[in-house]
């Protein structure tokens, strides 16, 4: 997704049981909120802020 949307490279790194946070540069972006994972709209729109391009919108 990341790869497709943004032209970026991810790395899926093994952490607690349970957990889910997305990191740009060693800083977290977006992370699950108690049982609820990030969508793939919100998991983008966190990644492209961090790395200064625009946010993607719905549709786009």
């Amino acid at each position: 997704m990341l790869k497709k949307e943004l032209n970026l490279d991810a790395e899926l790194k093994v952490g607690p049981s349970g957990s889910f946070i997305v990191e740009v540069d060693g800083k977290p972006v977006v992370k699950k909120e108690s049982l609820a994972f990030p969508t793939e709209q919100q998991i983008l729109e966190a990644v492209s802020r961090a790395v200064g391009g625009p946010s993607q919108s719905p549709g786009s």
